[in-house]
């Protein structure tokens, strides 16, 4: 968690912005299968509800609709039921073959189960599918292809046809030639349509994506080229290309673009074999393929990173590569589909057996809009994305400028708390000058609290969301930086105080207790009630940081309404004390205009940080098109605050510098006195008598 993007989050509470996946974006240009997508019955095959009672975490089932087989399993969430699980399916291997003369189709489906007692969430039986395709489409699989495409998209059906497709990866791979790609393609498109991709969520087995990518590479493993370059698939949600490459090859690059709703942009996806891998090839020529999937991504996203437990979405295509075994590194371009300067992406590599994506196969070499990743190539890990990371910027000058601004600001709030220390009874002499010195001592408190507990909650393990420890940082977080808000808007008034009222002062003991009251009272009850009304459980914390929530349940305008507000009001505060330090004079000089501008100019210098109006240009950072530059003047005026704070608050107070210097030469006087005493003659005799 980087400090600008947490900052930002805790200045606006940042109004997180939910990306627009591409799956929904991807523009169907084949009017036929459109056409064909819009004439499918709607079968109501599934009943949105249990007529049981809903009590949570209850689960129940419910039949599919006619000609249907299979079930919906629903979860009680929240007081209400919600589909969970689906296998509902219309397919099977009798209905695979249902265009085959009887005689053959009686004789392929032999081996199976029975139709009425099938277990639909798969084939019935692998031998059935592979001996009825060799019987009668060993060419090209268009016996089946037509039953496959014709077939509603429910969960049910996609887990069908993946594990049809695992099965003929499995036993029909021994001679792929272009024909059985591109069927092999067809029935692989069918269930990556965007119309589909919801309910890939309801198949009960989770490794069903990791399974259609594992089996798509496996049977294109197999295949054989016999052009010297030229596009085997071209269908809207999967495409392959191959060519025959050498060590003399020129042309070393696969592209991969994809239009966006019939418009000139597209989603990008670029291969390149560098040229020192390429003369490790030998002479004669050897074959490479690679598939891209637009809308894979989409699914695959539900397998986590190894040291995360949250899942981060795809930015970009699925990039499959099919190298020969000596190469070993590849450079590939993505196109990144959320083009906003805050979504961090990460190259990464489909770890096969893992089932999960390896962030240690890429390095991420450039990022703009589109990404450019250095890739190690192996059979285990052989297709490429981008994950993304929405709310962060990824930056090293941020990086820098948090690490050196945070240590600073520490050290400083550190060292003013000494100073104050020090020289704390020859300052406090009147009720507004001891006052104004509580407020600066427990405004440096504060921070410096808030910002250890920043330092502990950024280097906490993303795994620890579900642990004791994230809450009890979110909630502190929270707790110490609206103390350091609240602490500013009493040191505000305290100043409107001194300002407007001159013959009437209240007592020392009771501003103490107002002081305290707002700058500790009012955020320890914002920080308890939105604990008690969230509850952790239920969506206090954010899912990938130890932070307020904003997605489900909004608690992070716990934080940013009231931080806003005080921001608003001490704002006021600062325009009221220039005006008041503004005082004409009739015939007033050249050089008491400058004066007043100067004494106006140091005025404000010291209340911004001090009334924490620094906060108020990440507003800027919160509109998605804005410059780095404001990103980076955010971080450099807040990781600095606590220098700030020792700098106006304490260092360029006239008082505070001649208390230390009273108090040096005291200890100065001290030295001196202790030094002559131990050398005096009186002193010296007393010592020989000894």
């Amino acid at each position: 968690m980087k400090f600008q993007a947490t900052m930002i989050c805790c200045l606006m509470l940042f109004l997180a912005t939910e990306c627009s996946h591409y799956r929904s974006k991807i523009h169907i240009k084949d009017e036929d299968k459109l056409q064909r997508s819009e004439e499918k019955p709607k079968t109501g095959r599934i009943q949105e509800k249990c007529n049981e009672p809903c009590v949570t975490s209850s689960k129940c089932s419910q039949p599919c609709a006619p000609h249907y087989h299979g079930e919906i399993g629903f979860t009680c969430n929240q007081n209400k039921w919600q589909k969970s699980t689906e296998t509902c399916t219309s397919l099977s291997v009798e209905v695979l073959f249902k265009d085959l003369n009887t005689a053959t189709r009686l004789s392929i489906a032999a081996p199976s189960i029975p139709l009425h007692i099938l277990d639909f969430r798969a084939p019935e039986s692998v031998e059935s599918v592979a001996q009825g395709i060799r019987k009668n489409c060993p060419l090209d699989y268009a016996c089946i292809i037509d039953v496959v495409k014709s077939s509603e998209a429910t969960s049910g059906n996609i887990a069908f046809i993946v594990e049809l497709l695992k099965n003929i990866s499995t036993d029909l791979s021994d001679n792929v030639t272009q024909e059985k790609m591109k069927s092999y393609s067809e029935m692989a498109n069918h269930i990556l349509d965007t119309a589909a991709i919801a309910n890939w969520a309801f198949i009960p087995d989770k490794n069903a994506s990791s399974d259609l990518l594992q089996s798509v590479n496996l049977f294109a493993r197999q295949l054989h080229i016999r052009n010297e370059s030229e596009n085997i698939v071209d269908e809207l949600f999967i495409q392959t290309k191959a060519f025959h490459i050498n060590h003399n090859t020129s042309e070393r690059s696969f592209r991969f673009p994809r239009n966006i709703n019939n418009t000139s942009e597209g989603i990008l996806g670029m291969i390149e074999i560098p040229r020192h891998e390429l003369w490790k090839l030998p002479p004669n020529a050897s074959q490479a393929i690679s598939i891209a999937f637009p809308t894979l991504g989409a699914v695959l996203k539900e397998a986590n990173l190894q040291n995360e437990s949250l899942p981060r979405p795809v930015n970009g295509l699925v990039l499959s590569v099919i190298l020969p075994e000596r190469l070993q590194k590849i450079l590939l371009t993505f196109e990144k589909i959320n083009k906003s300067r805050n979504a961090r992406a990460q190259c990464v590599g489909w770890h096969s057996r893992k089932r999960r994506w390896d962030e240690n196969a890429c390095k991420t070499l450039d990022i703009t809009n589109k990404v450019k990743c250095r890739c190690n190539y192996t059979n285990v890990v052989m297709s490429f994305s981008i994950l993304m990371s929405p709310t962060s910027i990824d930056d090293k000058i941020l990086d820098y400028i948090t690490c050196i601004g945070l240590s600073i600001s520490i050290l400083s709030l550190i060292l003013c708390l000494l100073i104050e220390a020090t020289v704390w009874s020859r300052v406090v002499v009147t009720e507004i000058s001891y006052m104004r010195h509580v407020c600066i001592v427990n405004i440096a408190v504060s921070l410096l609290i808030a910002n250890v507990w920043f330092i502990l909650a950024s280097n906490f393990s993303k795994k620890a969301q579900d642990h004791k420890w994230c809450v009890a940082m979110t909630f502190f977080s929270h707790f110490f930086y609206l103390s350091l808000f609240f602490w500013m808007l009493f040191k505000a008034l305290l100043i409107i105080y001194g300002i407007l009222v001159v013959f009437r002062r209240m007592m020392k003991s009771r501003m103490m207790a107002i002081g305290f009251a707002i700058g500790y009272g009012c955020p320890l009850v914002i920080a308890v009630t939105t604990l008690a009304i969230t509850i952790p459980e239920k969506g206090y914390m954010r899912r990938d940081a130890c932070w307020l929530n904003w997605d489900n349940t909004k608690a992070l305008l716990a934080f940013a309404i009231p931080a806003l507000v005080i921001v608003a009001v001490n704002l006021l505060v600062v325009l009221v004390v220039a005006v008041n330090t503004q005082r004409p004079s009739i015939g007033s000089s050249k050089s008491q205009d400058v004066a007043i501008i100067m004494r106006i100019s140091k005025n404000v210098a010291i209340l911004t940080p001090l009334l924490g109006l620094t906060w108020g240009f990440g507003i800027a950072t919160l509109i998605e098109s804005t410059s780095l530059i404001f990103h980076i003047i955010f971080a450099l005026l807040n990781a600095f605050q606590g220098f700030f704070i020792l700098l106006f608050g304490t260092i360029m107070d006239p008082k505070i510098r001649d208390a230390l210097k009273m108090k040096m030469s005291s200890l100065k006087g001290r030295s001196k006195v202790a030094e002559n005493a131990s050398l005096s003659p009186t002193n010296g005799s007393k010592l020989m008598n000894r």
